[in-house]
C-alpha cells in the first residue's frame, strides 16, 4: 500500500451513534481526531438522505439557470447571502480565483433583532420553487449536528458540555451551496485553493466525490474520501483562536479532477458555523499553559475577524 492509501485511512469515522450510547467515548474519539488532524469524519448521523438529496437537487436546478438569471440573485455584503458568481472567491494570498460558484443562506432572523444590521435577509430564488424549503431543512439539520459537535469539543476540552451553547445561539452560521463545473485542465486555477475556514466549526456533506485534501502535519497532503452520506467536520479560525491552536485549523484545498473525472461536476454543501456577531473570541484560560502561551492576547468580535477575513478573500 502506498503512502497515500495510508494516510487516507488515517481520519477514522466517528459514529454518531455513541452520542446517546456513549458520549464520552464520542468526545474522546472526535476531539482525538480534530487535535491530530483538525478534521473528523462523523457517520450515521441520522440525517434523512432522501431530505440531503433534495436539497442537493434544488440546488443543481439552480445553478443550471442562464448565467444572467443567477448575477440577478448577487445579494448582501460581501456575499453573505445569496449568489456569488465563478471566479470570485480566492483564497487568502492566492493569484488565481478558484473554479466555483456558490450560494449562500444564512439564518433567519425575527423584527427588530440586534443582530440584523449584520445578519441580512435572506433572498430565495423564484425559478426553483423547492428552493426554500429544501435549503431552509438542510441549514437547520447541520445547525442541530454543528451543536452537538460542539458539546462533544467542549467535553474533550474538559469544559462544561454545554459551555458553546449561547456563543452559537443566534449565530452568523451560513450554508453554502458549492458547484464546481467540469474542470477540463490542471491549472493554474483550482477547484478550491489552499485555505482554512474562518468560521467555528464546519459540517460538510458531498465529500465523498474526490477532491478534498487536508495539509498533514508532515508536509503531505491527506485526501479525504469520506464513506456516502458521511459529514466530514473540521475546526476553523475561530475556534482555533479560541482554543490557542489546542485544536487547529487545518490548511485544505480541493484539486481538479484526474482525466477521468473532468467531464463531471462537483457538488457539496459545507455548514459554517459561527461565533454571534457580538462574541469576543478570548483566549481559553484552560488553553493557556507554560509550554502554550497565548497566541493572541488581543480579543476581537466573531464579526470583526469575519469582517477581517473577507476582505483577504476577495468577497469585500
Amino acid at each position: 500500500m502506498n503512502q497515500t492509501a495510508n494516510l487516507s485511512a488515517a481520519i477514522l469515522p466517528v459514529s454518531y451513534r455513541l452520542y446517546e450510547a456513549d458520549f464520552e467515548r464520542f468526545a474522546a474519539e472526535l476531539g482525538a481526531s480534530f487535535a491530530r488532524y483538525g478534521f473528523a469524519v462523523v457517520t450515521d448521523h441520522g440525517l434523512d438522505q432522501g431530505r440531503i438529496d433534495a436539497a442537493i437537487r434544488s440546488a443543481k436546478d439552480f445553478f443550471a439557470l442562464p448565467k444572467q438569471t443567477k448575477l440577478d440573485y448577487i445579494a448582501g455584503n460581501g456575499g453573505q447571502r445569496g449568489y456569488v458568481a465563478f471566479g470570485v472567491e480566492t483564497a487568502k494570498g492566492a493569484e488565481h480565483s478558484d473554479l466555483k460558484e456558490f450560494w449562500h443562506v444564512g439564518r433567519d432572523l425575527p423584527p427588530g433583532h440586534a443582530f440584523r444590521a449584520t445578519m441580512p435577509d435572506n433572498v430565495w430564488p423564484a425559478e426553483v420553487p423547492a428552493f426554500k424549503s429544501t435549503e431552509s431543512w438542510l441549514y437547520a439539520a447541520l445547525d442541530s449536528l454543528g451543536g452537538c459537535v460542539l458539546e462533544a469539543i467542549a467535553r474533550y476540552l474538559e469544559l462544561d458540555r454545554h459551555i458553546f451553547d449561547p456563543t452559537v445561539k443566534d449565530g452568523n452560521s451560513i450554508l453554502r451551496l458549492l458547484h464546481y463545473p467540469p474542470a477540463r485542465f490542471d491549472g493554474p486555477n483550482v477547484r478550491a485553493g489552499a485555505h482554512e475556514d474562518i468560521n467555528t466549526i464546519t459540517l460538510l456533506l458531498g465529500a465523498e466525490e474526490a477532491g478534498l485534501e487536508v495539509l498533514d502535519r508532515d508536509g503531505q497532503w491527506l485526501p479525504i474520501n469520506a464513506p456516502p452520506g458521511a459529514v466530514v467536520c473540521n475546526i476553523g479560525d475561530m475556534l482555533q483562536r479560541l482554543t490557542n491552536n489546542v485544536l487547529p485549523s487545518t490548511t485544505h484545498r480541493v484539486v481538479n479532477p484526474p482525466p477521468e473525472r473532468r467531464g463531471v461536476a462537483r457538488y457539496s454543501t459545507p455548514f459554517f458555523m459561527h461565533f454571534a456577531p457580538d462574541y469576543l473570541i478570548k483566549t481559553l484560560p484552560s488553553c493557556i499553559t507554560p509550554d502554550n502561551p497565548d497566541r493572541y492576547p488581543v480579543s476581537i468580535t466573531a464579526d470583526g475577524f469575519l469582517m477581517e477575513r473577507l476582505r483577504e478573500i476577495k468577497l469585500l
